[in-house]
């Protein structure tokens, strides 16, 4: 398997679902159901194969050392690659909903989406907090 390829084509399909959680407050249906659901059932499918590709190199969980020998090797690279990529835009997908169900403003949401693609539970962390300040500053402005 030339994983040079499947690193570019699964790069590319998960960059689709980002764009559409982009476009989110434009078509919210259609970025559901891109990002939140077609885009991150393809990833999973290649987590799924790649992750069932043989692993030459041993390894496993039960240790970190196992963890790193598990690295070693090009299909569980690429199986961690595809897992990132698909649960940061399950993440990126949640936000979007939730700020939508919350009243949280869609340009609160926006620095969340690339640093939730880059660095998975900062962005979490930074809606959570963008969430709880929307929250408090609602009540006290209702008091």
């Amino acid at each position: 398997m030339n994983y040079e390829i499947l690193f570019s084509l699964v790069g590319i399909v998960a960059m689709v679902g980002w764009l559409a959680l982009l476009f989110s407050p434009m078509s919210p249906k259609w970025s559901d159901l891109i990002a939140g659901w077609i885009v991150p059932t393809i990833l999973a499918s290649t987590y799924v194969v790649t992750s069932l590709l043989p692993n030459e190199n041993g390894g496993g969980f039960g240790s970190f050392a196992e963890v790193a020998q598990l690295f070693t090797n090009d299909s569980a690279v690429m199986s961690g690659w595809v897992h990132f990529l698909a649960f940061d835009l399950v993440v990126g997908a949640w936000i979007c909903r939730s700020a939508r169900t919350v009243g949280v403003s869609f340009w609160f949401v926006v620095p969340t989406l690339p640093l939730t693609f880059l660095f998975g539970p900062a962005g979490f962390a930074l809606f959570v907090l963008i969430t709880t300040a929307t929250r408090l500053t609602e009540r006290k402005i209702a008091t």
